[in-house]
């Protein structure tokens, strides 16, 4: 009989269904890689505290046999270890296990139009390197791409000198750091949008349009020889901060070089038919407003980063809540979070202000207005998760494509 605790490789889609429990198994060969992406990611969610065999079980709905099985594989290909033991209402005490972060690891890259950053994580989504280097999204693919490459393999060597002063190991060049077996599972790309996430293809991005149409995730991962994955860096954003908070509607708004927004509804990212969702900036609320680089007029990003150079941010802050309140009308969401260098740099006064057009706009329907609470580099973290979601089915990989 086929064994039914193999890791499935393949593009990390899952097909739980949702029966009261957690997470639902299913003890069938053709979910093999379900359940144990199902056991992997309680195993991640239990932290170093770990988690039984027996509320695996509970928590997956598969049998104790098959999470024995499942959990002796993983055991044996390093993802997994024992963390102690827990008092039992009856018996002997029960093994606990946990995920071992190190047996794998993803890349982050954000393209910003005048700054690459790259992190490297761990599988429980920890930092464990991180390069931040001017950029020109402008300065062509060729270059782009080689620029991006350079910033993979830098990232890559400073975890492995990290990891050899840790436990004296070397880094081979393929992924293991430390000499511990964790294999670099792929590269997730993030830059601005509009772009189509399935192909892997640019369109034409605001300030860039010679981005249009070139096959950059395809191209990436020719030149690296690793899988690689590219979204729209408010959708990597909103993605690394889903897992964070429960399965709710809400909105990440990016203020940085550009603006634009992450759409989370009902627990899901929505990227569109199209993947154009998210286009934020570029909604026209003053008719006959200044020049947009868009090509339109009165753009919600024009108004905002104008009276942000002007150095007004009280005026900013008003023009971003006012965007804010129209899609809490529309979408109905329950949170705003608010992120990007510009945010960042003046948190408490957007946070304030965009929280004041909110309310006033949105008809006293309650609504949190925020920062973002996630990583340091939450764009460049987000990007990383788009590799590391498949792995563990999360409920949101299969947006991932």
């Amino acid at each position: 009989m086929t064994d039914v605790t193999d890791v499935n490789t393949g593009n990390g889609r899952g097909n739980g269904t949702g029966n009261g429990r957690e997470s639902a198994g299913a003890n069938l060969p053709t979910l093999r890689g379900h359940n144990a992406a199902l056991v992997l990611d309680l195993l991640r969610t239990a932290g170093e505290g770990g988690i039984s065999r027996l509320e695996l079980a509970e928590r997956t709905g598969l049998t104790p046999q098959a999470v024995s099985k499942i959990t002796a594989r993983l055991r044996t290909e390093g993802m997994a270890a024992e963390a102690g033991r827990r008092a039992s209402t009856g018996g002997k005490p029960r093994t606990v296990l946990r995920l071992v972060p190190s047996a794998g690891y993803a890349v982050g890259l954000h393209l910003d139009r005048d700054e690459l950053t790259a992190v490297l994580v761990d599988l429980a989504g920890t930092p464990v390197a991180v390069r931040r280097v001017p950029f020109d999204l402008g300065a062509g693919a060729e270059q782009v791409i080689e620029t991006a490459a350079v910033q993979v393999d830098a990232v890559r060597a400073e975890a492995g000198r990290a990891g050899t002063e840790r436990v004296g190991g070397e880094w081979d060049g393929t992924g293991r750091v430390g000499g511990r077996a964790g294999e670099l599972l792929g590269v997730g790309v993030a830059m601005p949008g509009p772009l189509d996430h399935a192909t892997g293809v640019p369109r034409r991005v605001t300030g860039f349009p010679q981005w249009d149409g070139f096959p950059l995730r395809d191209a990436l991962a020719a030149r690296l020889q690793l899988p690689v994955v590219l979204d729209k860096d408010t959708n990597a954003a909103a993605l690394g901060l889903a897992p964070r908070g429960p399965g709710d509607s809400f909105v990440y708004l990016h203020l940085g070089t550009g603006l634009g927004a992450g759409l989370v509804l009902g627990g899901t990212l929505h990227r569109g038919a199209r993947t154009g969702a998210g286009e934020f900036g570029h909604q026209v609320i003053q008719l006959d407003g200044p020049l947009c680089e868009c090509g339109n007029r009165g753009c919600i990003e024009a108004l905002c980063l104008a009276a942000v150079d002007r150095g007004d941010l009280a005026e900013a802050a008003r023009v971003l809540g006012a965007g804010a309140a129209n899609l809490v009308g529309l979408l109905d969401i329950d949170r705003v979070l608010l992120g990007g260098r510009t945010i960042a740099a003046h948190e408490e006064r957007f946070v304030r202000g965009v929280a004041a057009a909110v309310t006033e706009r949105a008809r006293g329907a309650g609504i949190s207005v925020a920062a973002a609470q996630g990583g340091a580099h939450p764009v460049a973290e987000g990007a990383a998760q788009l590799v590391l979601a498949p792995v563990f089915r999360h409920r949101r990989s299969a947006e991932l494509g």
